[in-house]
């Protein structure tokens, strides 16, 4: 694969990290970004690196997987640029799940179990343990399972650090460039036209978050990944208050829903900064990319049932963005059977940030023909939940 030109579409995290995957592989590989650098989603995220929150199957596979990758990507990273590696804000503090019902109890002892035949590090915490690690939450529980495997990263530093390593090893970076259609010869593509010119290519990689669907569509090959909107509280910065990722349970449940309205659930953690992130909410809305008052009225209602200390804390801004979202709730990491050259990895929705480096090692091996670290299938490109979008082609043929 020495020479083989590579065009990666979007500087977001899942494209810098793509990007890294390759140029260290010895692709000749162009970053193009239409907008700059982790500007879109990748900088209203969370920078959650989770596995709690996945059930047994292929996606906490891959979370598994890029667990273990993070650590010994940033030393890596830290290897050629000590300060990228430091700003990424690595933070293994590990995550605390409390159901608040019941019923929601049940679930989660159920949810943990599971989790645990998978390989998941899970502990049971009584309320006296959950008083220790978290003492400002409510003593209004049934259950609390503790995650140590969780950790955080600030998103929009881990993408430049990633970006950096892969211009140090070769890659070069286009932003302002928008991709517009796909040049090819018979199936298979040579080139991508952009509002800056003619790029030849040997092979391209769709990481353009939420906006991949409409992407694939201009090249000629759509796939089904929509975005769908999240939003998030910031407070004020305050004196330790938050120590762990704490959410409540019925989390899971929000993130695989399919419904198109208002999805909430109380995620509360703090930023090295002393700031507190709020969150979650989730809706397609397509790219209505407004702020709703009863969007942030819900996520901070039921983040007061966890954190009933907070109702006194000033909120200093809020901000949303887009998720990519598949309708069966996997990534897509693969080759297009439509179109060669065309490799498509997104579809990861609020998770991209934790499964990032995961899926670009992925990407690497297929592209490479090694064998892989986990089972690709489940993510293939040739499923019914990616193959059911646009029709729309705009390729141009050469001779």
């Amino acid at each position: 694969m020495y020479g083989t030109r590579a065009v990666v579409v979007g500087a977001g995290i899942v494209g810098c990290a793509c990007a890294r995957e390759l140029a260290l592989a010895g692709l000749e590989v162009t970053v193009v970004e239409r907008g700059a650098a982790a500007s879109a989603t990748t900088a209203h995220g969370e920078g959650n690196v989770l596995v709690s929150d996945k059930g047994p199957g292929p996606e906490l596979e891959l979370a598994q997987l890029s667990r273990r990758l993070w650590p010994q990507v940033l030393a890596t990273v830290a290897e050629r640029s000590a300060h990228a590696a430091r700003a990424v804000e690595w933070e293994p503090k590990g995550g605390i799940v409390v159901a608040t019902t019941d019923a929601g109890a049940r679930e989660l002892a159920r949810f943990a179990a599971e989790q645990r035949t998978a390989g998941v590090h899970t502990e049971v915490l009584d309320a006296d343990a959950l008083a220790a690690a978290e003492p400002y939450v409510t003593r209004e529980h049934a259950a609390a399972v503790h995650y140590p495997e969780d950790a955080q990263v600030q998103p929009a530093a881990a993408a430049a650090a990633l970006l950096t390593d892969a211009l140090a090893a070769g890659a070069t970076l286009r932003t302002g460039c928008e991709v517009l259609a796909a040049v090819t010869r018979g199936d298979r593509i040579t080139a991508v036209r952009t509002s800056t010119g003619l790029l030849e290519a040997d092979c391209l990689v769709n990481a353009a978050g939420p906006w991949a669907g409409e992407l694939a569509a201009r090249l000629g090959a759509p796939v089904d990944i929509r975005p769908r909107r999240g939003d998030v509280l910031v407070t004020t910065p305050l004196p330790p208050t938050v120590f762990h990722k704490v959410y409540d349970a019925d989390y899971v449940g929000a993130v695989g829903s399919s419904a198109e309205d208002l999805q909430t659930s109380a995620v509360v953690e703090s930023t090295r900064g002393g700031s507190v992130l709020i969150g979650s909410s989730r809706r397609r809305v397509g790219f209505d990319d407004r702020l709703r008052p009863e969007a942030l009225s819900a996520v901070a209602a039921k983040a007061l049932r966890l954190f009933p200390a907070l109702a006194e804390v000033p909120v200093m801004r809020a901000y949303g963005g887009f998720r990519p979202y598949v309708p069966d709730h996997l990534p897509v990491i693969g080759a297009d059977p439509r179109l060669t050259g065309l490799w498509h990895v997104g579809g990861h929705e609020g998770a991209g940030i934790g499964l990032s480096v995961g899926s670009a090692r992925l990407l690497r091996e297929l592209m490479l023909g090694q064998p892989t670290d986990i089972d690709t299938t489940p993510f293939r490109v040739d499923r019914a939940a990616v193959l059911g979008g646009s029709t729309r082609t705009t390729r141009e043929e050469t001779a």
